[in-house]
């Protein structure tokens, strides 16, 4: 049995190792209080169901647009962070002047203990100047993973040639003592490669203490891509969700999945989650996420299947049964936070990998 499980409001992005396992604690002892204020509840129709997570196996933190701070054991790893103003300054007195609508939960350069950073593509929102540099000077020993399409690009965004693995569709590498990744190709509205064959967009699939999680990078649905899943067997899948249309393409501004085309793409998936992200950042490129509930619950299929990431939570997941403890009880005092969502993950048990538990 396989369980995904509890999500943690108000959790800020843990600059080291240490304050995530001191978070981490913390979390836990509030969990396992009566009451336990502060749990997120669950989705609609799943309201009275609450999450612990005690020792999870895998903990994540959306950073914003496409990027998310991963962790599992000692591993902390990075995918496509975008913490900086890179883009505003670049488009500054431009028709699209890339003004973030919210500031970064963290910035670059408090960001330590970084074993891996996995970047998806070129563009400056997942391959930043802003950022990678500072991640770099301040996590010495940090791997950055780079599609071999655009090392060059890598290169001229300041990250040292020393720290970067050049990689390709095709690709599977270990990722510490016990982490696995595979890489995929993606489609950013069509599959493109170079010259030298190597495809322009890559998706990672990480297997993290038993946990597979996919993240796509910026991707489109493409004959073949739920095929190719099938076959890794995800548990969750993070999907951009910002849609695409002719004014955006006209305009340079390539697309992602529209969020029915994404949880189309989880539904077809057995027993896998879906959680969507790609939107708040720009005002020309997102999604309403009020709306996305909205077109959610107007699913009853996607319950409890598919959810859209916040910002300020801590989504911890358990591939071992016993690890967390779910239960009936009513959500506590100060528990129903505007617009929970993606706690209704929390009750799943999922039965396809009895070899992992």
């Amino acid at each position: 049995m396989k369980q995904a499980i509890a999500i943690f409001p108000e959790s800020r992005v843990p600059r080291t190792r240490q304050e995530s396992v001191s978070f981490s604690a913390a979390s836990a002892a509030v969990s396992a209080s009566p009451g336990a204020p502060g749990l997120m509840p669950a989705l609609p129709g799943l309201s009275g169901l609450r999450g612990r997570a005690d020792a999870p196996d895998l903990k994540a933190w959306w950073l914003g647009q496409a990027g998310f701070l991963f962790e599992s054991g000692d591993l902390r790893i990075l995918v496509d962070p975008y913490l900086s103003d890179s883009l505003a300054q670049k488009y500054r007195g431009k028709k699209y002047p890339h003004t973030r609508m919210s500031p970064p939960p963290v910035l670059p350069g408090e960001l330590f203990d970084i074993d891996f950073v996995l970047v998806s593509h070129s563009h400056s929102d997942h391959l930043d100047p802003g950022t990678l540099p500072l991640i770099a000077a301040n996590n010495p020993s940090c791997r950055f993973l780079v599609p071999e399409s655009c090392l060059a690009t890598a290169l001229e965004r300041g990250i040292p040639a020393r720290m970067i693995d050049a990689v390709n569709a095709g690709d599977r590498q270990a990722l510490g003592a016990g982490g696995r990744l595979s890489v995929i190709p993606s489609a950013h509205e069509r599959l493109e490669k170079d010259v030298k064959g190597h495809f322009l967009h890559l998706g990672y699939i990480l297997d993290l203490a038993g946990v597979v999680a996919y993240h796509s990078g910026d991707c489109v649905p493409y004959p073949g891509l739920a095929e190719n899943l099938a076959g890794f067997g995800p548990d969750l899948a993070f999907l951009p969700v910002n849609g695409r249309d002719a004014q955006r393409t006209s305009n340079g501004i390539v697309g992602n999945f529209t969020l029915e085309e994404a949880v189309d793409l989880v539904l077809s998936l057995p027993a896998c989650f879906g959680l969507g992200h790609h939107f708040g950042m720009f005002d020309f490129n997102t999604i309403d996420p009020a709306e996305g509930k909205r077109y959610l619950a107007s699913r009853p299929e996607a319950q409890g299947r598919f959810a859209l990431v916040e910002p300020g939570l801590m989504l911890a997941f358990s591939a071992q049964p016993g690890l967390s403890q779910l239960s009936q009880a009513q959500p506590g005092p100060g528990a129903a936070l505007s617009g929970a969502t993606i706690s209704g993950l929390a009750r799943a048990k999922l039965d396809r990998h009895p070899d992992r538990g």
